[in-house]
């Protein structure tokens, strides 16, 4: 277990910091400097491991569904709520969790993981159980090339232990299935009619008609059919469909890995029960949160790469919109993605902000979209969207760093679900 002294000092900062509205990770980096086996001997305790979740998209609602359906089955489950994916996020999540003697209430973790930062994390945790959601083009200043996000998830697999849940749509995770060893390795997919609704980064940038043909593994979990708010899932045979409360196909497709692992962590969990809990999970923060201001709807959704951006813009409907682009670090200082994705579905933007609002506005000029206004400022920004548009539902696109802020300012005026 970690020393008292440690576990006080990281407390400490972390009061501090939420007092002050710092950073989630901010504990967690002061912690690995003073003891950076923290993590390691903090989560070394538990009886049933740690579970990585990691990929491009999807992992924080991925992981709050998985969570979800861990604990149906009543094991206690210690997470990264916050969606702080790297090492030092993990770290100050166990402050909130650690008692003074440095026990953690818990018997499983499972934790989603940035793809460089989980190579990190193994060296030193081996996970149990990983689960592999995609690979696409993602904030290159940070990662550089698709091929070497392929390779950090890769060697997160070869470090697994017990179990590995793979994305079969997804060519080059499915080649890491077939390379890994000694581990047992399991899929989830999507029915052939659906096909058209996911395409994998390789068909959103080259007609790689040959090397998506090619026979899938057989799936422990089928996405077999998907609605407004429902969808069907296979499981042996045997079809299951339910309402879902999380929106848009790319998370019905992500219910389908969460159950796909849930089921080789807990191999008996009845599949009722598995199904009853997805249908009441509500959407991760800043991932088409609904929030009402005024009597209206106001939904977050995350953007950070093309193939993101363009499945949540499917989803739009009527809804009022407004774009947040800022380039923090957080958010990944190259913007040059947002050109890869095809904004026509769109037919206006009400309120344009964040520190690039201006390359947005020009991404938007050539896609023909109608921008209203541009404000820079994102308090004023979203205060002008609210007056603009007071009995119309709302939806805003931001970046990490613009989704914090703007929910930080809605919590002035609203309801906002206090992350921890």
């Amino acid at each position: 277990m970690p020393h008292p002294f440690v576990i006080i000092f990281g407390k400490s900062v972390r009061a501090i910091a939420r007092m002050r509205g710092g950073g989630s990770a901010l504990p967690g980096l002061f912690v690995e400097k003073i003891d950076p086996s923290f993590v390691r001997k903090t989560l070394g305790q538990l009886p049933k491991g740690v579970v990585v979740i990691s990929g491009t998209n999807g992992k924080t609602t991925t992981t709050k569904m998985v969570v979800a359906l861990l604990e149906s089955q009543g094991l206690n489950v210690f997470t990264n709520r916050t969606g702080s994916n790297f090492v030092r996020g993990v770290a100050a999540a166990l402050l909130g969790e650690l008692s003074v003697s440095g026990k953690l209430k818990a018997d499983i973790a499972v934790l989603e993981l940035d793809e460089a930062h989980a190579v990190h994390f193994v060296e030193s945790i081996k996970p149990r159980h990983t689960l592999l959601l995609n690979v696409m083009r993602d904030q290159l200043d940070r990662f550089g090339e698709i091929d070497t996000t392929a390779e950090l998830l890769s060697k997160v697999a070869v470090a697994t232990t017990d179990s590995l849940t793979i994305n079969r749509e997804d060519n080059r995770l499915l080649a890491i299935g077939e390379s890994v060893k000694n581990v047992q390795v399991s899929y989830y997919g999507i029915h052939q009619s659906l096909k058209a609704v996911f395409p994998n980064d390789d068909e959103l940038h080259t007609e790689s008609e040959e090397a998506n043909s090619a026979p899938k593994p057989d799936a422990d979990v089928t996405l077999t059919a998907i609605g407004d708010n429902s969808a069907t899932f296979t499981v042996d045979q045997t079809e299951f469909a339910t309402s879902l409360r999380v929106r848009g196909s790319h998370n019905m497709f992500n219910a389908a890995g969460a159950i796909a692992l849930v089921r080789n962590i807990i191999p008996n969990a009845p599949m009722q029960e598995l199904i009853q809990t997805i249908a009441k999970v509500e959407p991760a923060f800043g991932r088409g949160e609904s929030i009402t201001v005024g009597g209206q709807t106001l939904e977050l959704l995350l953007v950070k790469n093309p193939a993101g951006f363009r499945l949540s813009l499917a989803s739009s409907g009527d809804h009022k919109i407004m774009i947040a682009i800022n380039d923090n670090y957080a958010d990944g200082r190259d913007m040059s993605w947002l050109w890869d994705v095809d904004f026509t579905s769109l037919k206006e933007v009400s309120v344009l902000s964040g520190s690039r609002a201006y390359d947005m506005a020009l991404r938007l000029q050539y896609d023909e979209v109608a921008v209203k206004q541009i404000e820079l400022d994102l308090a004023k920004a979203l205060r002008l969207f609210i007056e603009t548009h007071p009995n119309e539902p709302k939806r805003i696109y931001c970046t990490y760093t613009a989704m914090l802020y703007i929910r930080k300012e809605l919590a002035k005026i609203t309801t906002v679900e206090t992350i921890a």
